[in-house]
């Protein structure tokens, strides 16, 4: 018992550490909501371990319908065989959502006429038969597309292609039986010319029957070249608005960025009304909007840049070994038993030492009309999409400082207006309205000037 005690006051006495310190701990604050993917109707995610020229690419499925029309096709960088492709664990995109997406925090004025450490807080702060595909064997050699492996993995039906011209390929795919939509062939063309081969999987359907699962689960490639990069422009056909595209890159050294568009960090640290408290989805999907707009629609922006070994303030506790292996990261001390002990990713063990980076794409042909390439960085710096809720004071003001703290409230109301407007274009007289409504009055422009000027 004596040492539970003194366990409990050595981790209150970090908390006040963390919580009061400089800059350095200005992340702190009571985590109350989160933006996550399911703000968005239509958020495809992929998530990337990568280390070198290995990558683990995870591929989250959204697909609604009906699962025999199911069918994707996947440029890859090389020929990828059985052992390379497992079935991955949905659960593991839901908490790497969880964990990086963008955050709302509560900070607490405390009483202005006592000492306030947290001042300084606050200002950093159907499957073809074996016979009718041997007849079709022949028509493959015309059409210029070869069949490199073939095999099943879970519910899923997997051919690896290469082909020599993308009419011959999008012919192909047609008469085999894959629903591929009306365009691929322009799209196809550039992975030809760059002898990239094609991973194509449709729905068993007997298999995902037995297998007893509503939904189609993640498929999980694993490969070793070169080439960090993400094929976008097949999602493209079906583009009739914008997409959405989350991307989790989990990396031994520290943040990725994009390296053919730029990546630009969302907006954050900002203070705002608390009524968005009641409006936060809103509020971040009209302030990326906004973002979005601003920066042209062509960049790629950083939501979140973290050591998995941590967070502050949290939003779900940070993976573990397990989930990590499974999201993965082939680099931790004690390999998972499966792909991973395979080549090329048994050849070097290195510390377990993940950083994971959260990028937020929103493309159309027109803005994106490359695939997106990757670098990893050294750089290893804290950055999260946050945004900050400060409650005032609301006792009696019973000192010099405190009625100055009072009568400076109006001015700080009005600021958060303004950055609120700004950040979302919404009007700044329905701000106003909502923040009187919740007990958060605001002040006119010209109010605040003379304020300024000390009138």
């Amino acid at each position: 018992m004596k040492h539970l005690r003194h366990l409990i006051s050595l981790l209150l006495i970090c908390a006040v550490i963390f919580c009061f310190a400089p800059t350095a701990w200005a992340f702190c604050g009571f985590y109350v909501a989160k933006a996550d993917t399911k703000l968005y109707n239509k958020a495809s995610q992929v998530a990337i371990a990568h280390s070198g020229d290995r990558t683990v690419l995870t591929m989250a499925n959204d697909y609604q319908g009906d699962v025999k029309d199911f069918a994707i096709v996947v440029p890859v960088p090389t020929v990828i065989q059985k052992e390379q492709v497992r079935i991955g664990n949905p659960k593991i995109i839901e908490r790497l959502d969880a964990f990086s997406a963008p955050r709302l925090v509560e900070y607490y004025d405390s009483d202005p006429c006592t000492p306030i450490y947290d001042e300084r807080v606050m200002q950093a702060a159907p499957a073809l038969s074996a016979e009718s595909q041997e007849k079709r064997g022949n028509s493959n050699l015309s059409l210029g597309v070869t069949v490199e492996a073939r095999f099943n993995v879970g519910e899923y039906d997997i051919l690896i292609l290469s082909a020599k011209e993308s009419s011959g390929l999008e012919t192909w795919l047609i008469h085999n039986g894959y629903k591929i939509p009306r365009g691929a062939q322009q799209l196809l063309k550039p992975y030809i010319r760059q002898k990239m081969k094609f991973f194509v999987a449709k729905v068993n359907l007997d298999k995902f029957e037995e297998s007893g699962y509503q939904n189609l689960r993640p498929l999980q490639i694993s490969y070793q070249s070169p080439k960090f990069m993400l094929p976008i422009r097949l999602g493209m056909i079906n583009a009739a608005t914008d997409q959405d595209l989350i991307v989790y890159i989990l990396s031994p050294k520290g943040q990725a960025e994009l390296t053919n568009y730029r990546t630009v960090k969302v907006p954050s640290d900002a203070n705002i009304p608390l009524f968005v408290k009641n409006e936060f989805g809103e509020f971040y999907k009209s302030m990326f909007q906004t973002a979005y707009t601003k920066e042209d629609r062509k960049v790629g922006f950083l939501e979140y840049a973290w050591d998995m070994g941590s967070c502050d303030p949290c939003s779900a506790e940070p993976l573990n070994s397990e989930e990590l292996k499974e999201a993965g990261v082939f680099w931790l001390n004690d390999f998972p038993p499966d792909i991973y002990q395979s080549a090329p990713f048994r050849r070097s063990i290195v510390p377990n030492n993940v950083f994971i980076t959260r990028l937020h794409i929103r493309y159309t042909r027109d803005k994106f009309p490359e695939d997106l390439i990757f670098q990893e960085t050294s750089n290893r710096e804290n950055f999260q999409g946050r945004y900050i809720l400060r409650h005032p004071f609301t006792g009696e003001a019973k000192c010099q400082a405190g009625r100055e703290y009072k009568r400076l409230l109006g001015k700080r109301f009005e600021q958060e207006a303004q950055t609120l407007a700004k950040l979302t274009n919404w009007n700044i007289q329905d701000i106003r309205k909502k923040m009187n409504l919740n007990g958060q009055g605001s002040v006119s422009w010209w109010r605040v000037l003379l304020s300024w000027i000390g009138l």
